[in-house]
Parts: C-alpha cells; structure tokens; sequence
C-alpha cells in the first residue's frame, strides 16, 4: 500500500481538485519519509517562486506546509511547520494574496496581523513562534490550505463572483489552445 506521504510526482493541483477541499489529517510520523517529502515540495515551491506550499497542493492531505517568504530579499530560509495550530490572534491587516493552486489571479484579502502558533518541525519537536507581516499572512494562507480553505473563499460575495466567472472564461480560452 502507498504510504500517504508519498506523491508519485508532487505535481500542483490547480482549482477544481478535490484534494483542496479536503480537510487534511494529522501527520503521525516523523521520518526521513517526511522529511524527503518536505525536500521535494521546496523544490518545487522554489521552481514556481511561490512563497508557500501546503502537502494537499501536491495532492498529500496531511497538515504540514513550507513557508519562505524572506527568498524574495535573497536570503532564502525553508519554514516547515508540521500538525500547525494557531494559538492567539491579533488585529487585522489586508494583503493582496495569489495562489500557486489558482495560477494567475489576485485579490485583496483581509487577515490576522499577528499570531501566536504551535506547530512540529521535520524531527517531531514541539515550537512556539509569533508571527507578523508577511509571515503572519502567509502563515494563515497555507494554514487555510490544511483546513479545506482557499483564498477565494474568504472574498465577499461579489468578488467571489467576478472570481468565478473569470476562472471560467479562463478554463474556456485554455480548452481552446
């Protein structure tokens, strides 16, 4: 039987897919499994020049996810947060997001400004961190990644409209070529 971790391919699963609408289970072992998991989803968090990854948008539903938002000052430095719980939240900032699973689009979405997380690293040790900015915003994004939510679902009802329609005239004219 295929262990749950593995993802023949670590291929990005684009909106639609149903794995992104799952609700992801917890990750029970820590092994080198995991951790060449984790390898594989910088690679390809690197390649694309996202700023996250979460395990589901490479079709694995379990809770962990991979963070680098300091690789665009030129420093990269690999975040992986392993069975991740938001403990505390402060204030509200609103940050223009994009998505590797929704290619293309970009919307205004508001957010927490600061956090306080718990969450495991590769090797299965316990840490707590706060989060601000950026950190913070991309934090919750990949967080709603784990729990079945897309960025999409958090734009009021007429954004999420124009989102819908301008998906769909985007899966026509990729139908065409």
């Amino acid at each position: 039987m295929r262990s749950p971790l593995v993802a023949e391919d670590l291929k990005l699963r684009i909106y639609g897919d149903p794995v992104l609408r799952e609700k992801s289970t917890p990750v029970e072992e820590f092994n080198d499994e995991l951790r060449e998991t984790i390898k594989r989803m910088a690679d390809l968090m690197y390649k694309v020049k996202g700023l996250g990854l979460a395990a589901n948008q490479v079709g694995i539903p379990k809770r962990f996810f991979i963070l680098d938002v300091k690789q665009k000052e030129g420093k990269p430095e690999l975040e992986v947060y392993i069975n991740p719980e938001i403990l505390q939240s402060e204030g509200e900032t609103e940050y223009e997001e994009g998505c590797l699973s929704i290619p293309g689009y970009y919307a205004k979405v508001e957010r927490y400004a600061k956090l306080y997380i718990r969450a495991f690293d590769p090797d299965g040790n316990p840490f707590e961190k706060e989060l601000t900015g950026l950190h913070a915003i991309a934090f919750q994004h990949e967080y709603d990644h784990i729990e079945g939510i897309l960025f999409v679902d958090r734009l009021s009802p007429l954004k999420k409209e124009l989102f819908k329609r301008w998906w769909k005239k985007r899966e026509k004219e990729s139908a065409r070529s």
